[in-house]
């Protein structure tokens, strides 16, 4: 069986790419999982040069913004449409960012309508999951998250990416957080547990 094609890559598509690869490399994974996941990550990337483009049908990267509260006591979550409930903002990278923790930043101002965000340009946290995604067949995210802090009294505006969009208290997050979630949440407050 042969391989998918690749998605055409642009310059603009080089550069990300090599600001993602430059990223992980560099990451200190937190634990030996998050290691491993990396690993993975650095893998598919040397192997489909469109791997920061949404068409790439394997699998693509994603950026997601962990947004917090000033005080960190309070986690932005998305209500999300496609896949009914709730989880950090991020989305798909485009063509105009440069660097992936700009792709975090801009996901995370377009789906808070937060003006005045702060990225922590160290991710936290990796994830691989299996979706459905905009190209309407089977793939996966390759999901990279950074820190965001928001300004004290921020208050969100849904955008139509949400069906809903508030802050939860992180010792009270919504029904339908798993230990992954939580494992999430937690990497970004920088309290992240030792998972093998």
């Amino acid at each position: 069986m042969s391989a998918p094609p690749l998605a055409p890559v642009t310059e603009a598509d080089r550069t990300l790419h090599a600001d993602v690869t430059a990223v992980l490399a560099a990451w200190p994974a937190p634990n030996p999982g998050q290691a491993a996941v990396r690993e993975a990550f650095l893998g598919f990337l040397a192997a489909r040069p469109d791997a920061t483009r949404r068409q790439c049908a394997p699998g693509h990267i994603t950026a997601s913004a962990v947004v917090l509260s000033a005080d960190r006591r309070q986690v932005l979550l998305t209500l999300h449409p496609r896949i009914g409930r709730w989880v950090q903002l991020g989305g798909h990278c485009e063509r105009t960012d440069r660097t992936l923790a700009g792709a975090a930043l801009r996901e995370g101002t377009e789906e808070s309508g937060i003006e005045g965000l702060v990225i922590d340009p160290v991710p936290v946290h990796l994830d691989v999951h299996p979706l459905t995604c905009s190209l309407g067949v089977p793939t996966r995210h390759f999901d990279i998250r950074f820190r965001i802090i928001a300004p004290a009294g921020a208050r969100p505006v849904i955008s139509p990416e949400s069906d809903d969009l508030r802050f939860w208290p992180v010792d009270d997050l919504p029904p339908g957080f798993d230990r992954a979630d939580r494992e999430l949440i937690d990497a970004a407050l920088g309290t992240g547990t030792s998972v093998i």
